[in-house]
């Protein structure tokens, strides 16, 4: 739905914003199509706001953020495309987050009942959904699998969410002082995103032995003594960028330093072998085979690694057992992690090569030889 435009190169990133292209616009309908007649329905119900955001392109259908569920929901059938929208969302849903005449609109007021609205206009109909609405048949994972490729437009938006995120995220890590709180860290972080209108949806923050006794530290009052981790995923348009920043107060410890160049080294093995076509289950075999190679045997049995991206934080976290394959322009975050310390960047796999998108020159790097080329990875930052 809307798009935009880069005006500068910097800490400060101008947009501006035009409509969706044709050519998404066409593919997400046919995918959607497609699916109908592959599936036997006479029409599509999206509920979820990750699925409201992937086919208007970047439209957002919530008010309340703790939930999957939006606040008003589109019915897709082979010639129609109807919003269900409530009298207090649906005017800022039309002139805001949709090409409000490419869309049939069914107001309710909001003294009524949702539900029963929603189930008076699919009533008689063969329905699929994302969310298992009853009366509905719940296909999810299907819906799912409409997402995973990525439309040029979407890589284009989604590289410079990862640029002006990343520039974001470091220059508040470049800031940080020795007796910052973690608090005032996550508050520092999300005032740099949200002035990008970037929705900080995952916002992690530890400090010294934190970082070692959690892999999912939400942030305390805790002051940073010599040591501090900021992880993120950020949300625009829909799309969601993931990284790890680590940064030391003074000269990392050998200890520390062999444990950051085994985890980015594993990192290396996850990143380059995402080629579409690869099996999921493969790739994290070979980071598994890293683990062991590197002197970590066991920590990847201590954190999940990872896995596809795009508009949720992870579709799924990958698993031995997982069938899927990587498809084409997949967006995708590996996060390996070692106690005390993790690599994690959003990469796209693309045809010509894992792209990623979530780093920049400003940075220290790691360079890493994997299959005959250097890679980087971030490094720790010194102070």
């Amino acid at each position: 739905m809307k798009q935009y435009i880069p005006l500068t190169e910097g800490l400060s990133l101008g947009i501006i914003y035009k409509t969706m292209d044709i050519e998404e616009k066409k593919e997400k309908e046919r995918r959607v199509k497609e699916l109908l007649e592959k599936e036997g329905l006479d029409a599509l119900l999206l509920n979820k706001q990750h699925n409201f955001a992937w086919f208007t392109g970047g439209g957002r259908n919530y008010v309340f953020t703790g939930t999957e569920r939006g606040a008003v929901c589109l019915l897709l059938t082979r010639k129609e495309k109807i919003l269900i929208a409530n009298n207090i969302e649906a005017p800022r849903i039309l002139e805001e987050e949709i090409e409000k005449d490419e869309f049939d609109l069914r107001e309710f007021g909001w003294h009524q009942n949702q539900k029963e609205t929603i189930e008076s206009f699919i009533k008689g109909k063969r329905v699929g959904s994302d969310d298992g609405f009853p009366g509905t048949i719940n296909i999810s994972t299907k819906i799912d699998s409409l997402r995973c490729s990525l439309t040029s437009s979407e890589v284009e938006r989604y590289r410079q969410l990862g640029k002006t995120l990343s520039i974001k995220v470091e220059k508040v890590c470049q800031e940080i002082k020795s007796g910052d709180k973690e608090n005032e860290i996550a508050g520092r972080t999300s005032d740099a995103l949200l002035s990008e209108g970037i929705l900080p949806i995952v916002l992690l923050i530890a400090a010294d032995e934190r970082i070692e006794k959690f892999r999912h530290p939400l942030p305390t009052d805790k002051k940073i003594a010599k040591y501090v981790m900021v992880v993120v995923c950020g949300r625009k348009w829909g799309l969601i960028v993931s990284l790890t920043r680590l940064v030391y107060f003074g000269k990392v410890p050998l200890e520390l330093r062999k444990k950051h160049e085994a985890v980015t080294r594993i990192d290396t093995v996850l990143i380059a072998n995402t080629l579409p076509g690869k099996p999921f289950a493969e790739i994290l075999q070979k980071g598994i085979q890293t683990y062991q190679e590197t002197g970590f045997p066991q920590e990847w049995q201590n954190h999940h690694q990872g896995g596809p991206t795009g508009y949720q934080p992870r579709d799924y976290k990958v698993t031995l057992k997982e069938k899927r394959k990587v498809e084409p322009s997949q967006a995708v975050a590996w996060n390996p992690s070692i106690r005390g310390t993790k690599s994690e960047d959003t990469i796209i796999a693309l045809p010509a090569g894992p792209e990623i998108i979530s780093s920049t020159s400003s940075w220290p790097k790691l360079k890493v030889s994997y299959q005959e080329k250097t890679w980087e990875r971030p490094d720790i930052l010194e102070k």
